[in-house]
């Protein structure tokens, strides 16, 4: 479903050009879940920007299907935004002045993809019943994560990226959110592509890669 060949990406500096990707590959099939392990500054968020279009490759290329990202303009790379990825990010990223229900449809509205029966599976795997009309203020760091987490499933994208999405949880937080995410996931056609710096977390997943100075150093399966 998602394939990145040898792509490389570099960012001009005062001192220069600063490469931080060289040469990466890497597949994703449906259903399939991979953590994007690394120092900081190794390239897995730059990585993942470019997967989700919001930066483009200096060479190589990034297919999705029979579509290749480097190809589309900004209107397409929008749109593929809007329908065929779900966006988790570390600091969840809510909307302050909807509240939690409004959240959850949000993405789904947006693409035309609302399932009301969708919606109401997702509030009750994720405990969030009795939050639906409480704002994201309202709500601790894991509730806010969970509100996150469903608002990216509710469209059912056929990729879910994320970046470190338990990074700012304690641990028990952090293991109960991944428990739900992997299981809301199980036996869908949905792929997750992870970053995070924890190897715990890496482990839950059926694949695992390290890069390591722009280039993947090890991979490691299940």
């Amino acid at each position: 479903m998602l394939e990145v060949r040898d792509v490389f990406k570099s960012y001009a500096t005062p001192q220069g050009s600063l490469p931080v990707l060289q040469g990466i590959d890497l597949t994703l099939v449906p259903g399939d879940s991979l953590a994007l392990m690394g120092e900081s500054g190794s390239g897995k968020s730059t990585l993942l920007h470019l997967v989700a279009g919001l930066d483009k490759v200096d060479r190589g290329s990034i297919r999705f299907g029979q579509r290749r990202l480097d190809g589309m303009n900004e209107s397409q790379l929008a749109n593929w935004r809007r329908t065929q990825i779900g966006l988790v990010f570390q600091q969840f990223n809510l909307i302050s002045s909807l509240p939690v229900e409004d959240n959850l449809a949000f993405q789904a509205r947006l693409c035309g993809r609302y399932d009301p029966a969708w919606q109401t599976h997702l509030v009750q795997r994720l405990g969030l019943s009795d939050f639906l009309r409480r704002y994201p203020e309202q709500l601790s760091g894991g509730q806010q994560q969970r509100v996150a987490l469903g608002r990216a499933l509710a469209s059912r994208p056929a990729l879910l990226l994320a970046d470190e999405p338990t990074g700012s949880l304690d641990e028990a937080t952090s293991d109960e959110v991944l428990q739900l995410l992997l299981e809301l996931l199980d036996g869908s056609p949905t792929s997750l592509l992870m970053v995070t710096h924890s190897p715990r977390v890496a482990a839950r997943l059926s694949r695992r890669v390290v890069l390591q100075g722009g280039r993947l150093a090890q991979v490691v399966q299940g």
